[in-house]
């Protein structure tokens, strides 16, 4: 194998390949990206086993082939070089090993035989939509925070991605929880996504989703089997098996009887819940909610460090109601919402509240009170 290729192209490629694999591997072939050169194209690919990610790039292909080369030590390599070089790639002594040039820059990596690179086929996958990047990044941002990291509930490791219904319309809804908080936001449903099965795409598939989309326009395509999920955008595809599980029915734990309407500048409010949490114990985090009419005071109490109490000003009209939440996760939720305002719609001190930037909108987070 012997092929060039332009610097700016190749590293972004490799950006892309190269964080899946993990740094350490319990079998060596794992730790490298196969690299395959043919028909004016340079196809870069990485695996863990659970995940594959493969990007094409334009090249100059003098002799086809293709060999395998150490994912993070090729990358770093290619970062290094001077912006605009000429990288070449080929094979050496019998294919043990892999030669990287650019200008006067020599490198010899160890090389495994391309016949050793597993492959995470996907077999057939029966349902296909196209999507805007947007939406289906929008889906992604909205909701990850709120993924569970608790093994022993691994079918929470990852995001909810179904045909849903809302106000008569079928979308496509994104869900995660964790058991103290629920994301839940809906796009346009694209054609061909209506009877998909619900599918949760796992953690490590979503963090490399969000990144891809970075700063993506136009579409994205996504093929699903019940077992696995292939996007494609662009000229990077990804491959991921997804969580093989039930998620729990999350229309149960959003209320439908919550009466109390709280609106609150956000512009206020986040910052209020910051400072006064800079006194809240690191294992706790509890911010304690007090409604009055036309007003919210904030207030934490640690034994161990003091007090702090912040009053502001919201629009509400109710009795008054003592509430404690988790004043981290209360500024996830409002990092996520879009608009100026956040909207609460509460019960009582015991019961879930759901948090909206306006009623009716598209995400809808629910958030468990703590005891104050």
């Amino acid at each position: 194998m012997k092929v060039t290729v332009e610097r700016t192209a190749l590293l972004r490629a490799l950006g892309h390949v190269h964080r899946v694999v993990e740094r350490r591997n319990t079998a060596l072939i794992l730790s490298n990206l196969l690299l395959r050169a043919a028909e004016g194209a340079l196809t870069v690919k990485a695996t863990d086993l659970d995940i594959e990610v493969t990007e094409t790039v334009e090249a100059a292909v003098d002799a086809p082939g293709a060999t395998t080369a150490p994912a993070h030590v090729l990358y770093d390599i290619v970062r290094k070089l001077p912006e605009g070089s000429q990288v070449s790639l080929e094979t050496a002594a019998g294919g043990a090993q892999a030669v990287i040039r650019a200008g006067r820059s020599r490198f010899t990596l160890q090389a495994l035989p391309e016949g050793d690179f597993p492959n995470i086929a996907p077999g057939e996958l029966p349902w296909r939509f196209s999507a805007p990047a947007a939406d289906i990044k929008r889906l992604i941002d909205k909701t990850q925070f709120a993924i569970s990291t608790e093994e022993t509930r691994y079918y929470l490791n990852g995001i909810y991605l179904h045909p849903a219904t809302n106000g008569g319309e079928t979308t496509l809804r994104a869900v995660a929880t964790d058991g103290h908080r629920l994301a839940r936001v809906d796009a346009p449903a694209p054609a061909g996504c209506e009877t998909m099965p619900g599918v949760i795409v796992p953690r490590k598939a979503v963090a490399e989703i969000q990144k891809l989309l970075e700063g993506l326009d136009g579409e994205v395509t996504v093929e699903l089997s019940e077992s696995k999920i292939r996007l494609t955008a662009g000229a990077v595809v990804l491959t991921s098996k997804l969580i093989d599980g039930a998620f729990p029915d999350y229309q149960r734990v959003i209320p439908t009887a919550n009466d109390r309407v709280m609106v609150v500048e956000l512009a206020e409010f986040t910052p209020a819940v910051d400072r006064v949490s800079t006194i809240s114990s690191e294992r706790g985090r509890a911010v304690k909610l007090s409604l009055q009419e036309g007003r919210l005071t904030l207030s934490v109490t640690n034994p161990d460090s003091g007090s702090a109490m912040e009053e502001i000003s919201v629009d509400y009209e109710g009795e008054p109601l003592d509430v404690g939440f988790n004043a981290r996760y209360l500024l996830d939720i409002a990092a996520q919402l879009d608009g100026d305002t956040a909207f609460f719609r509460l019960a009582d001190a015991s019961s879930p509240t759901i948090i909206q930037d306006r009623e009716g909108a598209p995400a809808l987070y629910v958030l468990m009170p703590m005891r104050v």
